[in-house]
């Protein structure tokens, strides 16, 4: 078997790095919300825990930005194809770094989620952008799939440096400037998130376009393109399939995986833990997390580069965790924290590669004219706007489940999510397109 072919030029390095680091702030700005949530409402609103008020305030909070980012990503892939990769690339890097201090220095609740909507929306629209980006700078199919599913691989780190920086900032919050009189470790996390990206602000705009976009489009050969193609004969079922198939992987990433941290906190052994231990309890179990999302990107992109049927990579990581979900939800979850930390690492591994085996597919099976189109309205509507829904669908299903406690009644309605979305993953398989090798023009 043929080795892939290394990358030929410095350049071409640093865009690596260039989209790594983007796909790493990605995923920081995602997770950054639960995290500050809480500390941010207590501040801004007054609320308390538990109310009406702050259950609405919460539910807007973490929902409305990735409904509206998801819209904003859709069309921000439609621009990519429109006015080229980079310069999409740079307007959304600007605009998800200014949003990102702009939450941070906020002095109300509606402040706080119209930034948190917009720096959301700019990491909607980079995502699309750099996919196809990278994927039409590697034209050889396996350096392709390399780039794609390594460079993917540093989202995984996003998760675990924002803890690290909460963290950081929640006991050493008095080394920083005030902000409105106080130091809030919500504000500088929320503001730290501009750091990842300042580089990318300053390299990306002399690196160069996407060449066969710019050929096309210098020839005057590319095709318009237009949201409505998605859905004509001959790219009706790919579009409904991978808008699915999003859908159901950030369901499971959302509506099952991330639950685990309170999950954890309803084991017995965790609840009966002093308040400081049952912290670092649902810390490590939240670390196990992001730790097996990152292996299961690692896993699939070596992956990719071997195994021809990308319906038989699907299935490498649906099956395995339709076999481990029952045991994970249903019994480590409510018997031993060890255990649990376990189930949920190998669980990290199957949920996580899906999401980085959609990244490498996408980009296949879309033309030229399309690809960001395509891309955004999979990624977008399918996993940030359809797919986050699953963190209100058991946070309801959890209600009306058994269970002697709460973080068990979740860990069963996060094992129900968890089952439905693998298995229309898997059923997605069968009917999925098999791309050409060779990336449409």
């Amino acid at each position: 078997m043929q080795a892939p072919k290394p990358i030929s030029t410095f350049v071409k390095w640093v865009i690596c790095g260039v989209a790594a680091m983007g796909f790493l702030f990605d995923i920081y700005e995602i997770l950054v919300a639960p995290l500050v949530v809480q500390p941010a409402l207590l501040e801004l609103g007054g609320l308390k825990l538990g109310t009406p008020e702050y259950r609405y305030w919460a539910g807007l909070f973490l929902y409305i930005p990735p409904l509206l980012g998801g819209f904003c990503g859709l069309w921000g892939g439609y621009f990519t194809d429109l006015f080229g990769r980079r310069r999409v690339l740079t307007y959304s890097i600007w605009l998800y770094t200014t949003c990102a201090v702009a939450a941070g220095f906020a002095n109300s609740l509606p402040q706080l989620l119209t930034f948190r909507t917009l720096c959301y929306a700019g990491v909607c629209v980079e995502f699309v952008a750099a996919v196809a980006w990278l994927a039409e700078l590697f034209p050889d199919p396996k350096t392709r799939e390399g780039v794609l599913g390594f460079t993917q691989a540093f989202s995984s780190l996003g998760g675990v440096i924002v803890s690290g920086v909460f963290f950081v900032t929640s006991r050493y919050g008095e080394i920083f400037p005030a902000i409105y009189g106080s130091h809030a470790a919500w504000r500088y996390t929320l503001i730290s998130g501009v750091a990842p990206a300042l580089p990318l602000i300053l390299i990306r705009p002399f690196l160069p376009e996407s060449p066969e976009w710019a050929a096309k489009k210098a020839a005057g050969t590319l095709k318009r393109p237009s949201v409505g193609e998605l859905f004509s004969p001959r790219f009706r079922r790919v579009t409904i399939v991978t808008t699915l198939m999003f859908a159901c992987a950030y369901g499971a990433a959302i509506g099952m995986l991330q639950q685990s941290p309170q999950i954890a906190g309803g084991l017995p052994a965790v609840a009966a833990m002093p308040a400081a231990e049952r912290g670092q309890a649902t810390s490590s179990v939240s670390a196990a997390q992001e730790f097996g999302g990152l292996a299961g990107r690692i896993i699939m992109a070596g992956l990719a580069m071997v195994i021809v049927s990308r319906r038989t990579l699907l299935r490498i990581f649906v099956i395995p965790g339709l076999v481990l979900i029952p045991y994970v939800f249903l019994y480590t979850s409510t018997d031993s924290l060890s255990l649990f930390r376990i189930g949920i690492f190998i669980a990290g591994i199957t949920t996580v590669g899906q999401l980085n085996f959609l990244g490498n597919y996408l980009p296949r099976v879309f033309p030229l004219h399309l690809r960001g189109t395509g891309e955004g309205f999979a990624a977008n509507v399918g996993g940030r706007m359809l797919g986050a829904g699953a963190t209100f669908i058991v946070t309801h299903l959890a209600g009306v489940m058994p269970g002697a406690n709460p973080g068990a009644q979740l860990a069963y309605a996060a094992f129900t999510i968890g089952m439905i979305v693998y298995a229309v993953n898997l059923a997605a398989s069968f009917i999925m397109p098999e791309p050409p090798a060779q990336l449409e023009e």
